[in-house]
């Protein structure tokens, strides 16, 4: 005899509904901020030609990471939902990745472009290692995080032989305010239940 009572039923409906908000939520703003910070860095070292595929994995990388302990922070009283939110969010560098394979693989009816996925995901994993230290668990990413680690971020995206430091350029650009509104937005959302809650 199923032991699912109404309130039961209801209360998983809206713990799926607050999990698939908050990655839709924080999916949206991952993406337009990794594009922004990318952009950011791709157009104040023009001349020095930066590999835009390592701004991008990087840039993704760390605003997947952060965003993920923002939520993490968010949902701490809602474990439920917290523990999937974050592991999707965690996830999203791997995701995207096999968007764009995907649609690769659509346009050019190649499936060996499948292929190289193994190495890339390596790659991916050590990147996304690099930042889950510098980001522990439990802990929001403020702004005196960011200042710090963003200038590790930078070095790992700037090629060789700049003039200025890594953290000289970080200070030059807009990055650290772009990153920490997001964060600060994913972690009201997360609290909230919704902005508009």
């Amino acid at each position: 005899m199923p032991n699912d009572s109404p309130a039961t039923s209801d209360a998983h409906t809206a713990t799926v509904q607050r999990v698939a908000d908050c990655i839709a939520f924080s999916t949206i703003g991952i993406i337009g901020t990794t594009q922004d910070l990318a952009r950011e860095v791709l157009q104040s070292m023009r001349t020095a030609q930066p590999d835009p595929d390592v701004v991008a994995e990087e840039t993704l990388s760390l605003v997947a990471t952060t965003s993920a302990r923002a939520a993490e922070v968010g949902l701490q009283d809602a474990p439920d939902v917290r523990d999937t939110v974050v592991d999707t969010l965690l996830d999203l560098p791997y995701t995207y990745r096999d968007y764009l394979i995907g649609g690769a693989i659509i346009e050019e009816q190649d499936p060996s472009l499948l292929d190289e996925n193994e190495e890339i995901y390596q790659r991916l994993e050590r990147k996304q290692a690099f930042y889950t230290v510098h980001f522990p668990e439990g802990q929001f990413p403020g702004e005196h995080a960011l200042r710090e680690k963003m200038a590790l971020w930078m070095g790992r995206v700037s090629p060789p032989g700049l003039p200025e430091t890594p953290t000289e350029r970080l200070e030059d650009l807009p990055v650290i305010p772009l990153l920490l509104t997001h964060l600060k937005l994913v972690l009201a959302f997360g609290r909230r239940g919704g902005l508009e809650a």
